[in-house]
């Protein structure tokens, strides 16, 4: 079974887990307003299905950044 690596990053702090596309799909709905990157590419959380992670090896989910003074 294809596992994804899974880097988690937020204000509760960091984590990481090995799931599958269909959980991986999950989490990323799930912190929709976060950047997501997918070996390393930015990709958009509302596009993403297990079909596009199925040669996918790394995810990372960070939040994303607010410019300004």
């Amino acid at each position: 079974m294809h596992q994804i690596k899974v880097q988690l990053s937020n204000k509760e702090g960091h984590s990481q887990m090995l799931l599958s596309p269909a959980e991986t799909v999950e989490t990323i709905q799930e912190n929709s307003s976060a950047w997501v990157y997918a070996d390393n590419q930015k990709i958009d959380p509302g596009q993403v299905d297990e079909a596009n992670l199925s040669t996918v090896s790394s995810v990372r989910i960070v939040s994303g950044l607010v410019g300004g003074c």
